[in-house]
């Protein structure tokens, strides 16, 4: 092995990447922020949050999941310099994700009294209801966004959904720190105002991206002048092959997190809290390895467009290389300050609740020792998904997914999670044990697939 084929490759991935980790790092360091303030009010308010959004998590990442289709579509027709199939993709994906995001906003309303029967603690349950009503319907715009979004990356404009994604977390934050704690005249909303501040901004995220690419030339005719309900049948069935696996794969690995997250509430609120801090840290480096993946998408895409499968094969697997790399240097961060990290979620200096906070960052503070061991396994798996979706394979990926966290990681999980057990810790080794196990699965499906692309071509 020449590394040299592999490294050059870096600075265009990471040029591609860049605006794709840096735009969901904004998301992920909203929800940062939101954790940050709500657990200035307490641990069951941090907790009342974590079980709200653990119910928004399986709703967006089958919408997010979905959308994803439109990414390697559109990276493909741009490379075959075919503009009536691009916007033919772009316009069938943005209907069917509309139409997704409702779907979505009405399931959560009616799975809300589910929160009544999953054994969690009573006060946190009623503070998550309001809650969860108003970043329920904030789904709507986040999924249209979402559309917009893997249209602009499949073109390789991704530095547009960065930049309004950057607009929309600097509202959400004022927003939030005027609602939360009841600034300059406006009402102490508690978490309620961090709900409020999510639901605004995803609504100006959406029309903020809207205006950047209407005024870009490349994007323009695709994003104006659309004949939204003037559709055809074999785009809609293209996309929905792509789009359902997709979104089941991305439902698959979220909703053993989410799993994660109703496990820690049966163990208290305490526990519950620490989880989402260790959840929340982990996931602003899985933003890096989840942008890695969009580049890997976009970049398998215009190969398989221009039919040069050994390039495809080395440009994904410089993307690998690099991912792992990354993914070694956050697992050493997390390892060496697994106790600081978590000071910051909570205010270390209220005696009324010193016992619970200090109980809170001693559990999270060895949860994110867990973390730092399955960042090469997580970072793998996502790069090594976004790769296969340039390729158009998603339906073994697909079951994939599910056998590596439900038949192999929720169980480990569910054993190993209980309170006579190892508890929250026990909880993550499942979570470890699925991404692992992904991680080389999928790794052998994209070996294989590229190979045999190579032999045929």
């Amino acid at each position: 092995m020449v590394f040299s084929n592999y490294t050059k490759e870096f600075r265009y991935n990471l040029k591609l990447a860049s605006p794709v980790i840096l735009g969901m790092l904004g998301h992920t360091f909203v929800s940062f922020v939101d954790n940050v303030m709500v657990g200035q009010l307490g641990a069951a308010e941090l907790a009342a949050v974590s079980l709200g959004n653990s119910f928004i998590f399986i709703a967006m990442s089958l919408g997010i999941g979905f959308s994803t289709a439109i990414t390697p579509l559109v990276a493909e027709a741009d490379t075959e310099k075919n503009f009536l199939k691009g916007k033919s993709v772009f316009k069938h994906g943005l209907f069917l994700c509309t139409v997704l995001g409702l779907l979505l906003f009405l399931m959560l309303l009616f799975a809300k009294p589910l929160m009544y029967i999953m054994d969690q603690p009573k006060e946190v349950v009623e503070l998550a209801m309001p809650y969860l009503d108003l970043v329920a319907f904030s789904l709507l715009p986040l999924i249209v966004f979402q559309a917009f979004k893997q249209f602009s990356d499949g073109l390789s404009l991704t530095k547009y959904p960065m930049y309004a994604t950057i607009l929309s977390n600097v509202l959400n934050v004022i927003i939030n720190y005027v609602l939360i704690f009841g600034k300059f005249g406006f009402p102490e909303l508690g978490i309620v105002g961090a709900a409020y501040g999510t639901l605004i901004s995803r609504f100006i995220m959406v029309f903020h991206l809207w205006w950047l690419l209407a005024k870009r030339k490349k994007s323009k005719s695709y994003v104006t002048n659309i004949k939204f309900f003037k559709l055809s049948a074999q785009p809609l069935k293209k996309l929905s092959n792509l789009g359902l696996p997709s979104a089941l794969q991305m439902f698959f690995e979220v909703g053993i997190f989410t799993a994660a997250i109703w496990l820690s509430g049966t163990l208290g609120a305490n526990a519950q809290a620490a989880n989402q801090i260790a959840l929340n840290l982990s996931s602003m480096t899985f933003m890096v390895a989840t942008g890695l993946s969009v580049a890997a998408m976009i970049r398998v895409g215009n190969q398989k467009g221009l039919k040069d499968f050994k390039a495809l094969k080395r440009i994904a697997e410089s993307i690998f290389f690099l991912g792992f790399l990354l993914a070694v240097v956050f697992g050493l961060f997390f390892a060496i300050f697994n106790e600081y990290l978590p000071g910051l979620y909570v205010d270390l200096d209220d005696p009324a609740n010193a016992v619970d906070t200090a109980e809170v960052v001693e559990i999270a503070a060895t949860l994110l020792l867990a973390a730092a061991v399955f960042q090469i396994s997580d970072s793998l798996q996502v790069i090594a998904l976004g790769a296969l979706r340039g390729l158009q394979d998603v339906k073994i990926p697909t079951i994939i997914t599910f056998i590596s966290y439900w038949v192999i990681g929720f169980p480990v999980s569910y054993y190993l999670g209980k309170e006579e057990a190892y508890g929250n810790l026990g909880i993550w080794i499942g979570l470890l044990a699925g991404l692992s196990v992904a991680a080389v699965l999928l790794f052998i499906r994209f070996n294989y697939l590229t190979k045999r692309l190579i032999v045929e071509s």
